[in-house]
């Protein structure tokens, strides 16, 4: 056997080993792209898929049929209603993360001064559990501007009514032909000092006549001294009809906690409420004639609360329901980041003499700062996908002023609009401004993986 032989033969089996080795990666990567393969179809159709169909037909006109080009692209931006979308967006995307970041960031610290830390946790992080659906309801009930329905609007009329207090009638009016109303609501007759004057007011409602009223008739007899001016303030409505209009019948009611002014020569000189049965009395006044007058605010209507979605504070409103929902969220993920934070930083700061504030601002904030950075970005993504709660809170009427790029995209396409090329162009516009959050967050996260 010669020399080249014996070296081919011990070369042959080195050659022959690469072979199944290549084979097995081979099979490995199969297998591995048969178990992403279904994923992989389901991502294709739901989002590449949408993405590219949406892309091309904003290329084209409402019936899909013809090319415009960069038209809806045009269109879109020349769009008052679009114009508002975006503007909403931007406030949006610039308060809601913003106090959600603060918000979470706060209560995560202070849970951990809390004793029952996990049920206050579990509380706040509740609302995630309720749909956008359902809690677009629960908070178009609260913002209700009948305080009888919306909690919000009856604890605020609550608070006005203890400290402004409410008129005592709103319903009722003068009798018409003995009283002339002033333009700003008030009611005013003449009289002179040492008589007696009847002020009859009809429209009082069963409801807000008070327990304590009692007959006028009574109050109706007594005569005015010299120097006095009286008189009685009822209501000219007899019960089963009967008595006559503008006198004090025997059934007829003194209006009680009616506020009464004397004024002479454009100024007040005296004024009093009403007793129970309706009566009042001013003495002591000089002789000559004198204005009654039954002010505006006994006959102001009830204070209603905030028009919580009135044009001027739906996007506000619909914030707060925002933060509602996602506060929890924010505080879970930055509490996971606080428990990593290393103790012997903060507890060095302490022994150096520094008080919670400075910890908090100097150490606790800085350390925590990528995990605020990826509490934010994903909260920037999210709220320009917002769609639910603008269209449920938000009433018709004022659902152009409340749209985001979300609500107007479905508005365009299948809202009444009928244009997918325009809703489509909105739709590319939505993807353009969430992708650099996107990959924001994805570059982000493989740095903190590296």
């Amino acid at each position: 056997m010669t020399v080249t032989t014996l070296a081919k033969q011990q070369a042959a089996p080195r050659a022959a080993g690469p072979a199944p080795a290549r084979r097995g990666r081979r099979r490995t990567r199969l297998i591995a792209v048969l178990f992403v393969l279904p994923a992989l179809l389901l991502l294709g159709a739901l989002v590449v898929y949408p993405v590219l169909f949406s892309v091309g037909r904003s290329f084209f006109d409402a019936s899909g049929t013809r090319f415009v080009g960069g038209h809806n692209y045009t269109e879109m931006f020349r769009d008052p209603a679009t114009l508002k979308a975006i503007r909403n967006t931007a406030v949006w995307v610039v308060v809601a993360p913003a106090l959600l970041t603060g918000l979470g960031l706060v209560l995560a610290v202070l849970v951990e001064k809390v004793r029952w830390a996990t049920a206050f946790k579990l509380l706040l992080f509740m609302p995630m559990a309720v749909s956008f659906l359902a809690a677009g309801i629960i908070f178009r009930l609260a913002y209700d501007e009948d305080p009888d329905k919306g909690v919000l609007n009856a604890a605020v009329t609550s608070v006005h009514d203890v400290f402004q207090g409410t008129s005592t009638y709103p319903t009722a009016r003068g009798r018409t032909g003995v009283l002339t109303q002033d333009r700003d609501g008030s009611y005013r007759t003449t009289a002179s000092a040492g008589q007696s004057v009847t002020l009859p007011m009809v429209g009082v409602l069963p409801a807000d006549l008070p327990r304590d009223a009692a007959p006028a008739r009574t109050a109706a007899a007594h005569r005015a001294a010299p120097g006095e001016l009286r008189g009685v303030v009822y209501l000219d409505f007899t019960p089963g009809g009967g008595g006559e209009q503008g006198k004090v019948d025997a059934k007829e009611s003194g209006l009680p906690g009616m506020k009464v002014e004397a004024v002479r020569d454009g100024k007040t000189v005296a004024s009093a409420n009403t007793a129970a049965d309706g009566s009042f009395r001013f003495a002591g006044l000089p002789a000559g004639p004198y204005t009654v007058k039954l002010p505006e605010s006994n006959f102001a209507p009830p204070y209603q609360g905030v028009s919580w979605l009135g044009p001027a504070l739906v996007t506000p409103a619909i914030i707060g329901a925002y933060l509602w929902i996602w506060t929890g969220f924010a505080m879970v993920l930055i509490g996971a980041g606080l428990s990593g934070l290393p103790r012997d930083a903060l507890e060095a700061a302490r022994m150096d003499g520094a008080n919670e504030w400075q910890i908090f601002r100097r150490i606790t904030v800085p350390l925590l700062a990528p995990v605020l950075t990826v509490v934010f970005v994903t909260l920037v993504i999210n709220v320009m996908k917002v769609f639910d709660l603008v269209y449920i809170i938000a009433p018709g009427p004022v659902q152009e002023d409340a749209t985001v790029l979300a609500t107007q995209m479905w508005l365009v396409s299948f809202g009444g609009g009928n244009d997918q090329g325009l809703g489509s162009a909105l739709g590319v516009l939505l993807l353009l401004l969430v992708v650099p959050a996107m990959v924001f967050n994805v570059r982000r996260f493989r740095r903190s993986q590296r």
